[in-house]
């Protein structure tokens, strides 16, 4: 009998341990269901990036301070990065995605200006305030265009030239695509300092996608017509590089005259040694932090963080927050790109010999 009662006595305790673990489970079990339901109710605010292409170097500059921004003003914000590596129909559905994803704010690097209005509609039927980050996008409904005067960006590098001179008074210029709405602001600033100073634009090429190798090929297809042209204007900083090394190969490099913008660093670097004549430097981390700041403000009070001017955008008078561009030679690298913490005092002369 006293066996018999020890194994009832053993069986029983089983019984009860085991009882306690599937109910210490289930509760377990219980409160990550709930985090989780939390988490899908978008209980901490959810910002949506679209981005052209990380191929552009700067793109990536602009996100890593955004989402630092974002971080220190809400260290639980979440933020949805998307890159549609140039492709337009990409980018659309990126946008679609993040829209089904409600997002609290939708931020977007557009890559064609005339093709996303519609998208940007169904975001604002959507309950979701729409960014228009540095480059604009047409008849569209966006709460807020923040960007830099690009049209001061051409001034910039064209008044460069003049300075540098130009004694044949002959330019080409290998701007962006046509698609993007910074590049026709870019090149009516660049222009009008041509007519002031009578210089003769040669040609004027758009680099499809912003492709810079495309740029290249243009100046190896035209490579013996560049005899009397002084000067290139590169749309960007990666035009520059691409086309620098074309040059170089037919010995032409430094000969021929460069601007580009973006502040790269290997346009730094050129700048100093003397194959670039300038660039033009565009703080993206003020840039980045303002477009982190308006959408907080947006996602947490439903307004923007600071007053703003008013622009068309074709259809919409939308809300335009702009910050001004700095031309970057040889004799002020040191107090723009490399004081701001940009880049680097030793990346940038790291050929430049004493």
């Amino acid at each position: 009998m006293n066996k018999q009662f020890l194994v009832k006595r053993i069986l029983a305790l089983i019984l009860v341990i085991s009882l306690l673990c599937l109910t210490g489970c289930g509760n377990i079990s219980g409160e990550e269901s709930s985090s989780h339901q939390d988490n899908s109710n978008n209980d901490h605010i959810t910002i949506g990036f679209s981005i052209d292409s990380y191929l552009i170097e700067r793109w990536q500059r602009d996100t890593d301070v955004f989402v630092a921004k974002m971080k220190e003003l809400d260290s639980s914000a979440e933020i949805n990065l998307q890159n549609a590596n140039g492709d337009i129909e990409t980018q659309r559905q990126q946008i679609k995605y993040l829209i089904e994803k409600k997002v609290d704010v939708l931020i977007i690097v557009c890559i064609d200006s005339d093709s996303l209005s519609d998208v940007v509609s169904d975001a604002k039927n959507a309950g979701i305030p729409v960014i228009s980050y540095d480059r604009l996008i047409k008849d569209a409904d966006c709460d807020l265009y923040i960007s830099f005067d690009n049209e001061m960006v051409g001034k910039l590098m064209g008044q460069a030239l003049v300075n540098a001179g130009l004694p044949n008074k002959k330019v080409i210029m290998l701007s962006g695509p046509t698609e993007d709405n910074n590049v026709s602001l870019v090149e009516a600033g660049f222009k009008s300092v041509m007519k002031e100073n009578g210089v003769k634009i040669v040609d004027v090429y758009h680099t499809p996608g912003w492709k810079a190798e495309e740029a290249a090929t243009y100046i190896s297809d035209h490579i013996n017509e560049l005899d009397d042209v002084d000067a290139i204007m590169c749309g960007n900083d990666n035009i520059a590089t691409m086309v620098i090394r074309t040059l170089s190969e037919a010995r032409l490099a430094g000969k021929i005259k460069i601007v580009g913008q973006d502040a790269d660093l290997e346009a730094c670097q050129r700048v100093v040694e003397g194959t670039q004549v300038m660039t033009v430097y565009k703080p993206v981390e003020k840039l980045a932090q303002a477009a982190a700041e308006n959408a907080y403000a947006l996602a947490t009070r439903g307004e923007l963080a600071s007053s703003t001017d008013a622009m068309s955008n074709g259809s919409y008078d939308i809300q335009y927050c702009y910050l001004s561009p700095i031309a970057v030679t040889a004799d002020n690298m040191d107090e723009t790109v490399i004081d701001s913490g940009f880049h680097g005092h030793d990346e940038v002369y790291l050929n430049v010999t004493d």
